[in-house]
């Protein structure tokens, strides 16, 4: 699964070399760092609405809509997925609760 993950990355990466009236995520890039977080804000939204209608479809497609959009944050900022799953690979183990208490020090 984290080939897609990998992949995508890649792409967004490339898309920052694009033109923005070319390229979605070219102009998502080109608006700066507010209308990316708000596209990501408005996802989130989306997937809780979907969450609520308990639709699966509809779930999964805004989670990928979320997901997608984390990732263009995270290659706006010079981040990655690999950088997201180490982290989680970190915590795999740990309670919530460890983990949270561990972040504090």
């Amino acid at each position: 699964m984290s080939d897609v993950l990998q992949q995508l990355a890649q792409i967004l990466e490339q898309r920052k070399l694009e033109s923005a009236d070319k390229s979605y995520v070219a102009s998502l890039y080109a608006k700066g760092l507010d209308s990316i977080l708000k596209k990501i804000g408005e996802e989130a939204t989306e997937t809780v609405i979907a969450a609520k209608g308990g639709d699966k479809k509809q779930i999964i497609y805004e989670t990928a809509d979320l997901w997608f959009h984390c990732m263009v944050l995270l290659a706006d900022q010079g981040l990655g997925p690999d950088d997201v799953l180490q982290e989680l690979q970190r915590r795999f183990g740990l309670s919530g609760l460890e983990e949270k208490a561990q972040r504090s020090k």
